[in-house]
């Protein structure tokens, strides 16, 4: 099968680009030039790829022509401007890719007779949260705070109406909680904090130690999406599906930390003081949905996914093959 990932330079995007060749997929990519430091550095992405273009998802005569050049048969939407604190610095920015760059892709894809599917990835932040201390299902209202759950709410709506009102496409929504995993540098996110925070040789500062997420393996919830590509080939209508981590895994940012920092002996960290940035305090995705209709579970416990993750960064910083590691660690998720 022919596909296409947008975003493919990315955390996620990277990890999907090794599942699905290990899989035996045909993979082309369209995104921005990858970060120096990036898990699609680190482990030659690139090579594995029949075709690449860096450009921006704005720009819709590039993205239409290379969809075109690629004819392929499914699309995976992940480019995105996915940071919460970086939207409330560049609003504009957000919208814009998050928004714009969704309806890019969705009138690109109409157009390319070969295109069957596309899988568009939002968040679990588009849901309207009222700190109800409730899992979200996918029929509750979405809504935003921050410019980046805003974004991502409004294109996940955006997505909605063109596969109900314009497109002959087969076209789904995913929604996935807090992903984990090895390769993962961004700003802002907590695990890549804890291991700069062991680079530095410095007690690792943490916002919000009491803050609940649905954390989940990046593998777990890529298999999620590829279970849904499979399901809509196969007729399932088009609509939309949380992908997060089975109700026992709800854990603290602290919890995640804790664990963590069981492969690093001597690690510390302390609280962060807040900055006034909203951020909220309770989050938490239902995928029975999922479960029943998909027949997908998550493969890794929580213990699971943290100690896969500190194991990455470990033969990461040990300067093993970590093209290699990464390799053999979906060939083990595969195997379960």
């Amino acid at each position: 099968m022919r596909i296409l990932i947008t975003g493919h330079t990315g955390f996620k995007g990277s990890w999907l680009t090794i599942l699905l060749k290990e899989l035996g997929h045909d993979v082309s990519g369209f995104a921005l030039a990858p970060e120096p430091e990036s898990l699609f550095n680190s482990t030659g992405v690139s090579k594995m790829l029949s075709r690449e273009l860096y450009a921006d998802i704005r720009d819709k005569s590039k993205l239409s022509g290379f969809i075109a050049e690629v004819s392929p048969n499914v699309v995976f939407h992940l480019a995105a401007q996915p940071l919460v604190r970086y939207s409330y610095l560049e609003p504009t920015e957000t919208f814009s890719v998050n928004v714009d760059g969704t309806l890019n892709l969705l009138d690109s894809c109409e157009a390319c007779e070969t295109v069957e599917a596309v899988v568009v990835i939002t968040t679990d932040k588009v849901y309207r949260n009222e700190e109800k201390q409730k899992a979200f299902v996918e029929s509750d209202p979405l809504g935003g705070t921050d410019p980046y759950s805003t974004s991502k709410a409004m294109a996940d709506l955006l997505t909605q109406s063109w596969s109900r009102s314009v497109s002959k496409k087969k076209i789904m929504i995913a929604r996935a909680g807090n992903v984990i995993g090895g390769g993962d540098f961004s700003r802002d996110r907590l695990i890549p904090d804890l291991y700069r925070s062991l680079v530095a040789k410095s007690p690792a500062q943490i916002r919000n130690p009491l803050a609940v997420r649905p954390w989940q393996h990046v593998l777990d919830c890529l298999n999620g999406y590829i279970h849904l590509i499979d399901k809509a080939l196969g007729g399932l209508p088009s609509d939309s599906w949380n992908f997060g981590p089975e109700s026992e895994d709800y854990r603290t940012v602290k919890d995640v930390t804790d664990q963590f920092f069981t492969a690093f002996p001597g690690s510390t960290f302390s609280p962060l003081d807040g900055d006034g940035l909203h951020e909220a305090n309770f989050l938490a995705l239902s995928s029975e949905k999922a479960f029943s209709k998909l027949g997908w579970r998550n493969k890794l416990t929580f213990q699971e996914s943290v100690d896969w993750t500190s194991d990455w960064y470990r033969n990461f910083s040990s300067n093993e093959d970590i093209a290699e590691f990464t390799k053999e660690q979906v060939k083990e998720f595969l195997g379960k």
